[in-house]
């Protein structure tokens, strides 16, 4: 700031030095011997030296308003960098049901799954009334879900995860085979902003769960892209 107020100061001399000059000439507006020209000329550069400082003035104190305003969105972002640690961070878990127990489903069409009791939801992307998460952060992320189901009768267990509409991976399993069954997978794949993830169950078929939460859904960004 003091550099600029000199800056300035040195301008204005350079501005008053011109205008001296120019009135050793002939068209001096002063009339009378040299020392009232000199005098007219001294009057004028003291009242543009005193608008100049003035001008200054202002200058220096919008400069220091900047600077404050500079300082505080400093540390500002400094305090967000000590939050989040540089980088964003994104994890949910969440199990199926937040109470009771029983079935869910089977349905006449393919029906996302709303994982209601949330364990976990840094970055808020998870919804629990939807069942999806929806991605704020572009990068590269893992799932994770399980299933399990009580299948001494039909009918079937099959659940996969969706992105977008798209199914990238399942469990099934089958009626009739064993009394219980229960699996998982995972994945780990790029998502870009406004993409959605959620677990699918397929038409015509149930999962079973309980206060033991045996069915979940999690994931968490791995790192940004």
């Amino acid at each position: 700031m003091k550099k600029i107020a000199v800056l300035i100061l040195a301008f204005c001399c350079c501005l008053c030095e011109a205008q001296v000059d120019g009135n050793n000439g002939t068209d001096c507006p002063c009339s009378g011997s040299v020392s009232s020209c000199d005098m007219c000329s001294l009057t004028s550069i003291t009242q543009s030296l005193g608008e100049m400082g003035k001008k200054v003035a202002n200058m220096a104190e919008q400069i220091t308003l900047l600077e404050a305003k500079l300082q505080n969105t400093e540390k500002d972002a400094q305090e967000l960098r000590s939050l989040i640690g540089g980088t964003p961070r994104v994890a949910f878990s969440a199990a199926l049901r937040d109470s009771g127990s029983g079935d869910i489903g089977p349905f006449s069409t393919n029906t996302p799954l709303k994982y209601k009791k949330v364990f976990s939801n840094t970055g808020n992307s998870y919804n629990n009334s939807t069942g999806i998460f929806t991605v704020m952060v572009k990068g590269m992320y893992f799932f994770r879900f399980s299933m399990f189901n009580i299948l001494a009768s039909a009918p079937n267990s099959v659940v996969g995860l969706m992105k977008n509409g798209e199914r990238l991976i399942s469990v099934w399993g089958r009626s009739g085979f064993n009394a219980n069954v229960m699996g998982s997978n995972a994945v780990v794949i790029p998502l870009e902003v406004g993409d959605n993830v959620y677990i699918e169950l397929y038409a015509h078929t149930k999962v079973y769960d309980n206060g033991m939460n045996y069915n979940t859904f999690s994931g968490f960004l791995l790192f940004t892209m």
